[in-house]
């Protein structure tokens, strides 16, 4: 059996690593396609050629804007092995902001889908000019005059073994991995490079530490074009030997069903896919006494749900984590050793070789106990922004410190509790006000599914808090009743002055609420 700590630092090593390590174990299942660890590293291989067979090479970028499905891990692999720079797409984008990130990367090749959620991708970038795009896929099938999967794979098979052992032994570890694009909350998105050791040795040791090993069935609902459904999804379960089972959309009712059929142990995600499945009304129908482990994070989790998820879904081990795309998407991990309460109200504490301070507004450290905003510095620290001097050197300081954005305490242990984000942070009658600290409390009120906190204009406060609230089922709480028990629960400047109740809260494809809809909502 492979040597665990001989663990390659670079994609092809990697997966020549897995296949003898795991070898015959199932790699992968989705829907009727199911490949061992073997067949994975082939298949892979297979795409490799047909990328040199296309003209890619090493550091070029390629793109993928697909929902979750097994080609998106192939053509992934396949790239990264020669030394190509992946560069995903969320699959809710529209033309123009796909557009964007397609010419701001030079990506040279596209894949996709010719449909999905009702967005048609290659119609959607029609008429857009993109002079760095040479070639678009389709996975599955020909269409509209563009090369289905197979035929690009087909390709490849003139492209000798020799040129392919070439191509991946000159992949480094500090080669960049993938060119991942931030929000753009704030902005126009900004690509964020990280590379190939970095990427793996965080997961590596993110997978150690949950505790995800070889016997696990890993349902990977978070979207692939995220860190958490890509890296933590799909990578480290290579890393760690467990089965992916990708799921293209959320949908509760299948969700369920492949929990029971598949033994689905491992599912992690945002706090809003484990509500959802609290909340459906016929989840005791379903087998759910496979679930094992569970990994959830947020500005704050709520410590009624971690109850929930224990008590009513049957996990037996639930953590939280904290990560962002410019660490790698990994920072702090709580662990299975932790106590519950540890668990529930924090993050856990850095990653080996990553250090974690929060500091004031003129960057000191502050004291354990009190906010401050977070800052990183390791190895998971990404390489910089793509072609932006100058705002990488805004974000990381001459010293190697990552400015997050995140407003966090860190307790006497090194215990990180994550209070929300600086531009989420709203000023009432002079208190700092943080949104996630308001909802987690709200969570905790009988009848209250899930809730979401902005701030509002307030002529003598300046702003003050406005709930949106989801019912649990069967749930006939009032506004006033709401306001009420927040009077009685948490300081009068952080009670919400007026309830919104709504069917359902506004999600990116990452399952994370999208306050800026929220505040339209307001006008």
């Amino acid at each position: 059996m492979a040597d665990e700590t001989a663990l390659p630092q670079v994609m092809p090593g990697l997966m020549a690593w897995a296949a003898a390590r795991h070898g015959e174990r199932i790699a992968l299942r989705d829907a009727d396609v199911t490949l061992d660890f073997i067949t994975l590293a082939a298949r892979a291989r297979d795409a490799s050629r047909a990328f040199l067979a296309a003209g890619i090479r090493r550091g070029d970028r390629f793109a993928i804007w697909a929902p979750n499905r097994y080609e998106w891990v192939l053509a992934a692999i396949g790239a990264q092995s020669i030394g190509a720079i992946l560069v995903p797409l969320n699959t809710r984008m529209k033309g123009a902001e796909a557009a964007y990130i397609l010419e701001r990367s030079g990506a040279r090749m596209l894949f996709t889908v010719g449909e999905f959620a009702g967005n048609r991708y290659p119609q959607m970038l029609a008429g857009i000019a993109l002079p760095a795009l040479e070639r678009t896929v389709l996975f599955g099938g020909a269409a509209g005059g563009l090369a289905g999967w197979e035929d690009f794979v087909a390709a490849g098979r003139a492209v000798s073994d020799a040129e392919v052992r070439a191509a991946e032994t000159a992949v480094m570890p500090d080669d960049t991995l993938d060119l991942m694009f931030t929000s753009g909350t704030t902005g126009k998105p900004k690509g964020v490079m990280t590379g190939h050791a970095q990427n793996i040795r965080s997961f590596d040791t993110w997978g150690r530490t949950v505790g995800l090993g070889a016997d696990d069935n890993y349902l990977i609902i978070n979207p692939f074009f995220h860190s958490f459904g890509y890296k933590a999804g799909w990578l480290a379960a290579i890393i760690r030997g467990a089965r992916i089972l990708p799921v293209a959309s959320f949908d509760v009712d299948q969700v369920l069903r492949r929990i029971q059929f598949e033994r689905v142990s491992m599912l992690p995600g945002p706090p809003t896919i484990y509500q959802s499945l609290l909340a459906h009304p016929e989840r005791q129908s379903y087998d759910l006494s496979s679930l094992r482990l569970a990994v959830t994070g947020a500005a704050a989790v709520p410590v009624d749900l971690i109850r929930r998820m224990r008590s009513e879904l049957g996990f037996r081990t639930v953590l939280t984590a904290y990560g962002l795309t410019e660490t790698c998407g990994v920072v702090t991990i709580t662990g299975a050793e932790d106590e519950p309460e540890l668990i529930a109200t924090t993050a856990g504490r850095a990653m080996p070789g990553v250090e974690v301070i929060c500091v004031n507004g003129a960057g000191e450290p502050v004291p354990a106990g009190e906010p401050g905003e977070v800052c990183v510095r390791g190895f998971n620290v990404m390489q910089g922004y793509f072609d932006d001097p100058e705002a990488t050197a805004e974000a990381i300081t001459p010293d190697g410190w990552l400015k997050t954005g995140d407003i966090g305490v860190l307790n006497e242990a090194g215990y990180l509790r994550i209070t929300d984000r600086i531009k989420d942070m709203f000023i009432v009658g002079g208190f700092n006000c943080y949104p996630a600290e308001i909802e987690n409390l709200l969570c905790s009120l009988g009848g209250v599914a899930q809730a979401a906190v902005i701030g509002v204009p307030d002529e003598r406060m300046g702003e003050v808090a406005k709930a949106f609230v989801v019912r649990r089922a069967g749930s006939t709480l009032t506004e006033q009743e709401v306001i009420d028990w927040c009077r009685r629960n948490m300081a009068n400047y952080k009670v919400p002055r007026s309830v919104a109740f709504v069917d359902a809260l506004p999600l990116n494809a990452a399952g994370k609420v999208l306050k800026t809809a929220l505040r339209e909502r307001t006008g």
